[in-house]
């Protein structure tokens, strides 16, 4: 079977059961969207029988699935229950927020982390090597949101050098002005993001270059001369890449998880305060909605990591 369609099919699959765990979980959470109408008295039982009918409430929990499922395939999540918007047209409007962030934030990541981390190991037990990795265990112990707290306090509040909420100014931009003035509204997320994500890769990196560093071929390079920066371009980077691409495909998740935290605090409307209104809501639609497309995400990017793992090394592909 051609590796294409292994992937596609692996795809297909894990969406299928993601979906089916998700939709079960969800729906044996206590309370619905209906909850608060039930409680009202100046709503007569009828008609919330009658929404519950529009929605499809009604049915079965499985005749709901395979109904979901079948619009789905169809590229249908089907209606908000709160704005009564379109789940596509809602996610599709704070899709590429949420993205922008995540992608900005996971380059960064990997610049930083495998910079810091090959330093840290061709300079083991000195200064340099203990101070990367103090900052990497503070990175790593640091609670995303207490940071984004201080920096608010510190740099929005207290010297009033960045904004603390939304992604524009009250006055809008227009031009280049307006793309400056996304990147001065994102620099503190992003920044506790790319805070947060560094810790554990840097310590990764730091790990795999030690044990490249006792190989043979390090030896020898080392025995005719070779410098260290390239050593550094030659051995070490081309034997580090596999394993971090692995990495980065399977820290997608966390970084998608984390912008929910992000966009709650900084009021940014991203997919994940829209996850977040969704739950307190139980607006089923959406939150299966960004669940499966989180989930596609993830598996795509995973796909993508196995393919470029495949082109770095073709022998992989053989066994």
């Amino acid at each position: 079977m051609p590796l294409f369609l292994r992937k596609l099919l692996y795809i297909g699959g894990m969406l299928l059961l993601i979906s089916l765990i998700s939709f079960l979980v969800i729906h044996a959470a206590p309370n619905s969207f209906f909850a608060a109408g039930e409680l009202n008295p100046n709503i007569t039982k009828e008609s919330i029988e009658h929404l519950k009918a529009v929605y499809g409430l009604d049915k079965s929990l499985w005749e709901q699935y395979l109904r979901w499922i079948w619009a789905m395939l169809h590229l249908d999540f089907g209606l908000s229950f709160a704005s009564g918007k379109g789940v596509t047209e809602e996610i599709a409007s704070r899709l590429p927020i949420t993205l922008t962030m995540n992608l900005l934030s996971m380059v960064f990541v990997f610049f930083i982390s495998l910079r810091l981390g090959i330093k840290a190991a061709l300079k083991q037990q000195s200064p340099t090597d203990r101070s990367i990795k103090q900052l990497s265990l503070v990175s790593f112990a640091m609670p995303s949101f207490y940071l984004a707290l201080i920096l608010i306090l510190v740099f929005g509040l207290h010297l009033g050098w960045f904004p603390i909420s939304g992604l524009q100014s009250i006055e809008p931009k227009t031009g280049m002005m307006k793309w400056v003035d996304y990147a001065w509204h994102l620099a503190i997320p992003v920044f506790v993001m790319v805070f947060g994500g560094i810790g554990g890769l840097t310590m990764y990196v730091r790990s795999l270059t030690l044990e490249i560093l006792k190989s043979d071929y390090i030896f020898f390079a080392k025995a005719r001369g070779i410098d260290e920066q390239t050593i550094r371009k030659r051995f070490i980077m081309p034997n580090l890449m596999p394993s971090i691409i692995t990495i980065l495909g399977l820290s997608l998740p966390g970084l998608i998880g984390g912008s929910v935290i992000i966009e709650s605090i900084f009021s940014i409307n991203g997919m994940g305060l829209l996850f977040y209104q969704s739950a307190l809501s139980r607006d089923y639609p959406v939150i299966m909605g960004i669940l499966i497309i989180t989930a596609f995400l993830t598996l795509l990017g995973n796909v993508l990591a196995d393919l470029t793992l495949l082109k770095l090394n073709p022998y992989a592909a053989r066994e």
